[in-house]
């Protein structure tokens, strides 16, 4: 459980950083720029935390998915971006395909 924990502090850790790229304008911007990096290092630093208890194919692929979600949320209700109707589908998806994951390997553990 604690390794879940970590798991979603290192996803809000990416998403805050990714959230920053657009801030920082391509690094001129310094105070985003720093918040970016040290996101981004955070994340890093607590995936490899993660790794300790949780399958590398898990944790990865709900770190990837549920960042990629949150990251266009942010983007439809932060920065104003419209999510076309494919747009949405494709969120749903990269949803489903985390929960897909998770389910396929709780039952190779249970077997």
């Amino acid at each position: 459980m604690k390794g879940y924990v970590f798991l979603l502090f290192s996803i809000s850790f990416e998403v805050l950083g990714t959230s920053m790229l657009k801030l920082s304008d391509g690094f001129t911007n310094l105070v985003p720029s720093v918040v970016l990096l040290v996101s981004f290092a955070i994340s890093f630093i607590l995936m490899g935390f993660v790794l300790k208890t949780i399958p590398l194919s898990i944790a990865y692929s709900v770190w990837a998915g549920l960042g990629t979600v949150a990251t266009g949320l942010i983007g439809v209700f932060v920065y104003g971006e419209v999510l076309s109707t494919l747009n949405s589908i494709g969120l749903i998806v990269i949803v489903l395909g985390v929960i897909v994951m998770n389910v396929e390997k709780r039952e190779e553990r249970l077997t």
